[in-house]
């Protein structure tokens, strides 16, 4: 992917984890948004990692997404290309997230 084509396929699974959480876990919605809506973005090895990512996530109660590419541009149609876990406590994502390497 370009880094363009990147950096929207995150803001996809950012605001759709957003909306999520917004109405699954309000509370947690709302302290993510006053305390300035921290974003970490992590690299996984390939779609079988980003996909287990996202059912671990989905597993734990916490609010995710998983995003796959309309095929309109760079990526065949079907295409997973991110995920984001939360809005939640940095504790329950770190879990999750802890071990991964920035992007």
């Amino acid at each position: 992917m370009s880094k363009g084509k990147l950096a929207v396929q995150v803001a996809h699974a950012s605001v759709t984890a957003a909306f999520e959480a917004y109405r699954s876990k309000k509370e947690w919605f709302e302290e993510w948004w006053r305390s300035g809506q921290k974003k970490v973005v992590v690299k996984v090895q390939g779609e079988a990692e980003l996909i287990e990512l996202y059912e671990r996530a989905v597993r734990s109660g916490l609010p995710a997404s998983l995003i796959r590419d309309a095929g309109l541009t760079e990526l065949p149609p079907g295409t997973t290309t991110a995920t984001a876990v939360g809005p939640a406590p940095d504790d329950a994502v770190d879990k999750l997230t802890g071990g991964l390497k920035l992007l």
